[in-house]
């Protein structure tokens, strides 16, 4: 299944001023993560020590269905994504480029 790198960072407009209403807003937000994870459809996430960026890599069928899972997160965040190789998928792609020389 195809793998995504995905750059997200946070819409300031759209994080709470209340430190209480910021709070829960991350535990949720986190919550979502894990289950991704745990469902095996997000294999690894990171944030920021700062806390406003951050990146995942997620796997999807293609880009409609990774797209589809991040609306889930708009507006509240911006992405940026960018198709992604395993290192056997490089070492193939090398090696069918070197043979066509």
């Amino acid at each position: 299944m195809p793998k995504f790198y995905v750059k997200w960072w946070l819409e300031p407009t759209k994080v709470p001023v209340d430190a209480e209403q910021r709070v829960k807003g991350w535990l949720s937000m986190l919550e979502m993560i894990k289950a991704s994870m745990n469902a095996g459809v997000t294999k690894d996430w990171g944030m920021a020590a700062g806390g406003d960026f951050g990146y995942t890599i997620s796997e999807a069928a293609n880009e409609a269905e990774l797209f589809t899972r991040l609306l889930a997160w708009i507006p509240f965040a911006h992405f940026e994504v960018v198709p992604i190789i395993t290192v056997d998928q490089a070492i193939d792609a090398i090696k069918k480029a070197a043979a066509k020389k």
